[in-house]
C-alpha cells in the first residue's frame, strides 16, 4: 500500500511541526475548512505513520543542563553482535539525547546534554567508557547554539 498525501496534509503536517497544541478546529480557521475534515486527516496521517508522537521540547538551560557534548565513538569489532549489544546498551543510558550511527570514520555519534563539564567527564569515565568493544571516544562541545529544530522540510 502506498501512502499519499496532499498539498492540504502536508499545510496541516507543517502547522503541526510549528505548534502540536494546535487544535482541528484552529487548523481549520486557517485552511478555511471545517474542524471535522481536518481531525479526519490528521487520525488518518497518525495512523499511517506520517505523525510519529507529539513532544515538549524543553529549554535545557531551565533544567540547568547547559553542556551539550557530541561524542564520536568508533568500534573495535564492527560484527553485528557487537553493533547490537553497544545500541542496547546506549538505549539505557539516560544522559545519551541521540545517537546515531554513521558512515564513515566514526561509528557512532551521541548528543549528551550535562550540567558540567566534570558532569560529562564523569558519564565518560563511569558510564560509557564502560562498554566494551569502544576503541576510540572523541569529544565536542557545543559554544552556541545557532539553529535547532524538530521540523522537517516538507
Amino acid at each position: 500500500m502506498q501512502l499519499k498525501i496532499d498539498e492540504t496534509d502536508l499545510i496541516i503536517l507543517r502547522i503541526l511541526q510549528e505548534d502540536s497544541k494546535k487544535t482541528a478546529k484552529e487548523i481549520a480557521a486557517r485552511l478555511n475548512l471545517t474542524a471535522s475534515p481536518v481531525y479526519d486527516r490528521i487520525k488518518r496521517l497518525e495512523k499511517q505513520g506520517f505523525i510519529k508522537k507529539y513532544v515538549v521540547i524543553l529549554d535545557k538551560k531551565l533544567f540547568d543542563l547547559p553542556v551539550t557534548a557530541f561524542c564520536q565513538v568508533s568500534m573495535r569489532y564492527h560484527d553485528k553482535t557487537f553493533i547490537e549489544q553497544f545500541e542496547d546498551q546506549i538505549q539505557a543510558l539516560e544522559e545519551v539525547q541521540e545517537c546515531y550511527h554513521m558512515a564513515g570514520r566514526v561509528d557512532f555519534i551521541l548528543k549528551v546534554n550535562s550540567r558540567s563539564l566534570e558532569d560529562y567527564h564523569n558519564f565518560i569515565k563511569n558510564k560509557l567508557s564502560k562498554i566494551e568493544n569502544i576503541g576510540e571516544l572523541n569529544s565536542t562541545f557545543v559554544l552556541k547554539d545557532i539553529k535547532h529544530t524538530s521540523a522537517l522540510n516538507i
